[in-house]
């Protein structure tokens, strides 16, 4: 069975050596309270709790799954109510929620760290507590008095979960054709009737009741995305003491088989007549879903960066205890049979490959974490409005550029045990089946570099991205003159410079053609992701620079990963920028019947 030990080191350099977090917490009134202490108390105990409780439900969930019932009930993998009901009672449920519905009040970015661990442990579990903060964001910010009243401090609480209801059998993105309908029945009440697939913890036996969010049609609603509307439909109907009442018309119709992620209840919802309530305004329910798509998307990067990290830390271990061959400048481990396998040059590129993808990806997220608690509690109007801004610029990169990375990482994970990494016993080849589902669902990664080059970046003629360019430039001028610096800040320099060039020239290619957007999308958001790794390695460096000689080897291991990323991941750009530049006519001309 795999292993797992918090990287709480790791996460404390990039919090409080990097990012600062806990000055700067001191400027929002909302946090001035989170000191140091308080956060490093907080990762302690989530750590504990994910490597003693979670972690080893992981394998058999992997190997039990979910079943569906007769009465089309579903039954969660043995233990994970159990684990789920420790989970609400220590209070985790709660950790960055609103105190007004008995929330902890604490940072995003925490709440972040803890789902990094839980999602290194268990996946597929983390996820029933993970769409349900999605749904208390999304009622928190769009729902009815009403509303919150009903359903808030049970979501604060973990005593109910909550789901998001988008896809149907006949449309996956392309929800501008959900057929779901939602019929007035005069009393403030909808009846909504439609189908819903692919449905994450659609149903389950962990909480007593689930508050699923439903995309569907009001009467005369017009065609496409602006006739969409969002309602909240519990699966069954809260009486007004706010305890659990009759069953409504929702059951699970069917549990998907799934490559991964089995522990997860992905289900077929039937909503049959079901009664539910409206979410924001009619025929504007993305724009309140948006509040959780955009919380999923970010919450997939975290689970690529959880099995990143575990990957990564059980083929480390394992390479430096396989003994195979020798090394090729002669024997290492003379008195053994044989060296060690991390003796061989491949063998590191794999571990620094996963390392490097690992410690990137927690940069970059705890600082797009650190920005939304910016975004939503800083007392400067200026200063929320530009974390904003940068939140919605970078969530897409979190969401396909991380996902890339993670499968790469854990398939190297699997490749450093060799055929030991193909055998189920050893975990590794979990983590490769659960990783894969991240860069399809909550918008494939395609979808997401649609959305950066199309609407992020030339949707506002670039002023995002420049902004983004001011933050780099800014700090490449501050530190240029830092002793060591120029290692790290020339190649930031530089893809920076082409990054501006190459939105240049898409965009102007676009205003002729618009499927060049298409075409150069996914390797577009490959370059943008490595000008953003390229910009947390180079702040890391610096950190680690000032520190290299204070006796503690973990800022020298700092540097040889960031040396790592520049001079073996960092040149992906140089191809990834031809492939942007080389346009549809290859794609394109080929007849459609040929294929």
């Amino acid at each position: 069975m795999a292993t797992y030990t918090p990287p709480l080191r790791e996460m404390q350099f990039v919090i409080h050596e990097v990012l600062n977090a806990g000055d700067a917490f001191k400027k929002m009134p909302s946090y001035a309270e989170v000191d140091v202490d308080t956060i490093n108390q907080i990762m302690e105990e989530a750590g504990k709790f994910a490597a003693g409780v979670v972690l080893p439900l992981n394998r058999i969930g992997d190997t039990e799954g979910c079943t569906r019932n007769e009465d089309s009930s579903v039954t969660t993998p043995k233990g994970f109510k159990e684990a789920y009901q420790l989970y609400c009672e220590s209070g985790w449920a709660a950790l960055a929620c609103d105190p007004e519905y008995d929330g902890q009040g604490l940072p995003q970015l925490l709440n972040t760290v803890l789902y990094e661990m839980l999602n290194s442990t268990n996946q597929a579990w983390a996820m029933y507590p993970g769409l349900s903060h999605g749904a208390y964001e999304c009622l928190h910010e769009h729902g009815t008095p009403e509303q919150k009243k009903t359903y808030l401090k049970k979501l604060v609480s973990g005593e109910w979960t909550g789901t998001m209801c988008l896809t149907e059998p006949h449309c996956g993105t392309d929800l501008g054709m959900l057929k779901s309908k939602a019929e007035p029945k005069g009393d403030g009440t909808y009846s909504i009737t439609g189908t819903k697939i692919f449905i994450s913890s659609g149903d389950h036996d962990m909480a007593e009741n689930i508050v699923h969010l439903v995309l569907a049609r009001l009467p005369d609603a017009p065609q496409g995305t602006k006739g969409i509307s969002l309602f909240a439909v519990p699966k069954f109907k809260p009486n007004a003491d706010g305890s659990v009442g009759e069953g409504n018309a929702v059951s699970c119709g069917a549990l998907e088989h799934k490559m991964g992620i089995h522990g997860n209840s992905t289900c077929v919802m039937n909503f049959d007549g079901s009664i539910g309530t409206l979410v924001g305004e009619p025929n504007r329910g993305l724009n309140a879903m948006f509040v959780m798509m955009n919380a999923a998307r970010l919450g997939v990067g975290m689970q690529s960066l959880g099995l990143t990290e575990v990957a990564y830390q059980n083929s480390a271990a394992y390479a430096k205890e396989r003994l195979q061959m020798r090394s090729l400048k002669g024997p290492k481990e003379p008195t053994k049979a044989a060296d060690p396998i991390i003796v061989h040059p491949d063998v590191r590129r794999m571990l620094l490959t996963q390392r490097a993808y690992a410690e990137g990806a927690r940069a970059f997220t705890y600082w797009v974490a650190f920005m939304i608690d910016t975004e939503l509690n800083h007392p400067d109007a200026k200063e929320r409005e530009a974390a904003g801004e940068l939140v919605t610029l970078l969530t897409p990169i979190i969401k396909a550029f991380i996902t890339d990375n993670a499968f790469t990482a854990t398939n190297e994970g699997m490749q450093v045990f060799g055929g030991h990494g193909y055998i189920a016993e050893w975990g590794m080849e979990q983590f490769v089946r659960d990783a894969r589902i991240n860069m399809l669902y909550e918008g494939t990664n395609t979808i997401q570099s649609l959305d950066l080059l199309g609407r992020k970046v030339l949707g506002d003629k670039g002023a995002k991205l420049r902004k983004f360019g001011k933050i780099v430039e800014d700090f490449i001028a501050k530190e240029k003159r830092t002793k060591g610096m120029s290692e790290f800040l020339e190649p930031l320099a530089d893809i920076a410079e082409k990054v501006s060039k190459l939105t240049k020239e898409v965009g102007m290619k676009a205003l002729l053609n618009k499927e060049v957007v298409g075409a150069a999308a996914v390797p577009y958001l490959r370059v943008v992701g490595h000008l953003v790794y390229s910009y947390m390695f180079a702040r890391m460096a610096k950190v680690a620079l000032e520190k290299q000689n204070s006796g503690d080897p973990f800022y020298s291991a700092k540097l040889s990963t960031a040396r790592f990323y520049f001079a073996k991941l960092f040149h992906e750009t140089a191809y990834q920028i031809r492939a942007a530049r080389s346009g549809v006519d290859s794609l394109m001309e080929m007849d459609a019947s040929l294929f």
